[in-house]
C-alpha cells in the first residue's frame, strides 16, 4: 500500500476490507490510502483490484475502460457477467491465468501452497465431534490404525496436504492420471507411500474406506472433470469427510457445490459431510 502511494498512485480503500485479515481502516489510512465508505465510490478508480470474481451487482459500478484484477475462475463465472464484462469494455486479469517468464504461476502456485498446507488443519477441525465429526484425530497413535486419507490430484495442493497428513502420521493414498507427477511428489516428500493412477474400481475401492478424501485435481483447460461420482460417494463411511479444492474449475467430485465462509459445510444424504473450498489451485 505505502510503496504504491509512495509511487505516486492515488489508492482507494473500501471501509472494512482488510477485517478478515486482521487488518484496520487507520491502518491503511496511515499507509496513506483513502478509505471508501460507499460501493461506489471505490468503483471510480481507474484499477479495481478483487480477491473474488466481480458480482452481477458489482459489475453495474464498472464504466467502459476500467481494468479489473481479480480471481475470475472461470469454471463458475456466469455467462452474464462474461457479457457485462465485454458490454462495460472492461480488461480482465485473473490471478489463475498470469504467468512469469518461465510459464509458471506464481499467484496460483502462492495459493495452493496455503491450501495444502491448511487443508489437513481444516480437516482435522471437522472430524472433530464438536463438529459432529467421526471423532477421530489425525495422527498416529500407538495401538490405533492410522486416520486414511485419499488425495486426487499430484500438484502442489497435494504436495503439500500429502506433507502435512505424513508429518501428523496419517495413510495418505494419490491418485493422478500424469505418472511424471506421481513420480515427483514421491521424490519430493522423500516417503514411500501409495500412489496410483485414477481408475473407477481402484479409486472406488480406496474411498470405500477413506476417513477424509482431498479434491486436488486440476484442470489444464476448463473445467475439472469429475472422477469420483455419486455412487462412490454414498458408498463412502458415514461422516467421511470430502474437501473439494478444484471447485473454483468446477469440482472433481459429482456432489461438489460451491459454498461460502458462512455456510461451508454441506451434509450429505448417508450423513457424510462434505466440505468446499475456494481456493485456487495447482
Amino acid at each position: 500500500m505505502a510503496l504504491l502511494v509512495n509511487n505516486g498512485h492515488e489508492v482507494l480503500v473500501e471501509t472494512k476490507a482488510g477485517e478478515g485479515s486482521k487488518f484496520s481502516d487507520k491502518q491503511y489510512s496511515e499507509a496513506g490510502a483513502q478509505i471508501a465508505y460507499a460501493v461506489e465510490e471505490v468503483y471510480k478508480a481507474n484499477i479495481i483490484l478483487k480477491i473474488e470474481p466481480p458480482t452481477l451487482e458489482e459489475l453495474e459500478y464498472f464504466r467502459p475502460g476500467q481494468t479489473l484484477i481479480s480471481a475470475l475462475q472461470m469454471g463458475h463465472l456466469k455467462q452474464e457477467c462474461i457479457n457485462a464484462l465485454l458490454k462495460k469494455r472492461v480488461t480482465a486479469l485473473a490471478y489463475e491465468f498470469i504467468e512469469d517468464k518461465v510459464g509458471g504461476m506464481p499467484i496460483v502456485r502462492a495459493m495452493s501452497e496455503i491450501a495444502g498446507s491448511t487443508v489437513m488443519l481444516i480437516a482435522a477441525e471437522y472430524l472433530s465431534t464438536v463438529n459432529k465429526g467421526k471423532g477421530i484425530i489425525l495422527g498416529g497413535i500407538t495401538g490405533v490404525p492410522p486416520t486414511k486419507v485419499v488425495i486426487i490430484g499430484a500438484g502442489t495442493v497435494a504436495e503439500y496436504a500429502a506433507r502435512a497428513a505424513l508429518s501428523l502420521g496419517a495413510e495418505i493414498q494419490v491418485f493422478d492420471n500424469h505418472l511424471y507427477k506421481l513420480r515427483r511428489i514421491k521424490h519430493t516428500l522423500g516417503n514411500q507411500f501409495y500412489t496410483s493412477t485414477i481408475d473407477t474400481i481402484t479409486l472406488s475401492e480406496s474411498l470405500k474406506n477413506a476417513d477424509v478424501v482431498i479434491g486436488a485435481l486440476r484442470a489444464e483447460k476448463g473445467k475439472a472433470r469429475h472422477v469420483v461420482s455419486e455412487e462412490m460417494v454414498k458408498n463412502m463411511r458415514p461422516d467421511s469427510l470430502i474437501i473439494d479444492l478444484s471447485i473454483d474449475q468446477g469440482g472433481c467430485i459429482a456432489t461438489s457445490e460451491t459454498t461460502s465462509l458462512n455456510r461451508p459445510v454441506l451434509e450429505g444424504m448417508t450423513s457424510y459431510i462434505i466440505v468446499f473450498l475456494m481456493w485456487p489451485r495447482g
